[in-house]
């Protein structure tokens, strides 16, 4: 049963005036898609407490604020604004949407290399049919996805990026989506597709921005595929305003001896979900997912993975901490399910949350099923306060009681920032975390450590 059928009735009005637009130039399978997709979450509904997967992140928030398409933006950022606020370094490549719609103008880098193709998912449907359609849809179903039914839905435009085999791009390709100022409260349904073909390699970074405060809604599904030998370094930092909603789903699939590595950094919002699911289809597959989220005020911060071991010889690590201050809730929910024709799966997941507030709350289910008999697993979750022997130490330094937790705090990131490889959005998200504790911005690392 539907948490409120009207808001789904809105969502069908709105899906039926778009689609006899679309209809127009759309091709007949993804117009197929769209109407499977739109069937199942009328059918279906949004998710209540009372299912399982959402039992600890309560929807109604959302549900009840009636979104409507985002319109262009009446005016749009400087490309410098943006180069300063997402960390770009200048003239990189990169494709930029403003509150859900493509921007030519600042989507302005270097062109092009060979074997690369970055763009607009939109025009790759109608003129790259060959690239999109065996991936499209085919990775993040929406059978048992709610948010993922409404982003399939309203597939539209979004980005798409295409390494052709062989290919190794040396600088970071950086997807940007932006929310300015809007009139009305807004849902953007955007939808990546990243496709990196034998043993191609790049590092890819999505940011997801709030430049102001209105209510906004991103509904963001994002497929990546790897063939066997590619090696994908992938990036998602969520930093939209605190009336934003984010409901977000990466969902990808490695073939033989692939590697893809995951960061995912959430620090804005006041209603946030992102899931982060990966199969391991192939023997010799690695896999890392790293994730922070920082939450304050009354936000919510759910974080759930899902890692499939399905063949031999595969290894994952998974990393995931948590800080909660005020009332804020965090969940983290992960599991990693290896099949019985996985042997010699290696697999470690470890979430860590740091409460700062006797009201903060964590909700946190590490999970393992395993099916082989020959594998080396492990999994663990700790919560809890500053360590009272490491504040009296600093004390004991002659650091002031408040400098002294602040650093307690920073360095708890410290795990989980320096894997980050790419040193902008490193050196970035340092100096957020250092401003976000009241720390200067020139605080030595080491004294962190």
């Amino acid at each position: 049963m539907s948490l409120v059928m009207d808001k789904e009735n809105v969502f069908l009005t709105s899906f039926d005036r778009l689609e006899r637009r679309w209809s127009v130039d759309s091709p007949p399978w993804v117009q197929r898609l769209r109407r499977a997709a739109m069937a199942h979450f009328v059918e279906t509904g949004f998710p209540t407490t009372g299912h399982e997967e959402w039992r600890f992140t309560d929807v109604s928030p959302l549900v009840d604020v009636s979104f409507e398409p985002a319109r262009p933006p009446s005016q749009l950022p400087a490309p410098e604004e943006l180069e300063e606020a997402a960390s770009l370094p200048k003239g990189s490549r990169r494709i930029v949407f403003v509150n859900g719609h493509y921007q030519h103008d600042l989507s302005t880098g270097r062109a092009a290399a060979k074997g690369v193709l970055v763009g607009r998912l939109a025009e790759a449907i109608r003129t790259r049919r060959d690239l999109v359609e065996p991936h499209l849809g085919r990775h993040a179903g929406y059978q048992d996805q709610p948010f993922v039914a409404l982003n399939t839905a309203f597939l539209d435009d979004g980005a798409l990026v295409y390494l052709a085999p062989g290919t190794v791009v040396e600088e970071p390709i950086h997807v940007l989506y932006v929310w300015t100022a809007t009139d009305r409260a807004s849902v953007a349904h955007p939808r990546n597709l990243i496709v990196a073909e034998s043993h191609a390699e790049a590092q890819i970074v999505e940011t997801y921005l709030g430049l102001g405060e209105d209510v906004s809604f991103t509904n963001v599904v994002t497929e990546i595929v790897l063939a066997p030998g590619a090696i994908v370094d992938h990036y998602k930092l969520q930093r939209e305003g605190r009336e934003a909603f984010h409901m977000g789903t990466v969902q990808v699939q490695q073939q033989r001896e692939s590697t893809f590595s995951s960061h995912l950094i959430s620090l804005g919002g006041s209603l946030v979900r992102n899931e982060t699911n990966t199969r391991l289809a192939g023997e010799g597959c690695r896999s890392t997912l790293n994730g922070l989220y920082m939450a304050a005020g009354r936000q919510h911060m759910d974080s759930r993975t899902r890692i499939d071991h399905e063949k031999p010889h595969c290894q994952s690590r998974e990393l995931y901490k948590g800080i909660l201050d005020d009332r804020a809730k965090g969940v983290f929910n992960g599991k990693i399910f290896v099949h019985q024709d996985a042997q010699k799966t290696d697999a470690k997941q470890t979430n860590q949350t740091l409460l700062l507030s006797d009201r903060a709350q964590i909700n946190t289910k590490p999970q393992l099923e395993i099916f082989a008999d020959d594998v080396k697993c492990t999994h663990g979750a700790t919560v809890g306060q500053l360590d009272e022997e490491a504040l009296f130490y600093l004390r004991s330094r002659g650091i002031a009681h408040e400098r002294a937790r602040n650093l307690l705090v920073y360095a708890f990131t410290n795990e989980v920032v320096r894997s980050i490889r790419l040193e902008p959005i490193r050196a970035q998200l340092g100096q957020i975390l250092l401003a976000a504790r009241g720390l200067p911005a020139d605080t030595p690392i080491e004294e962190t450590s």
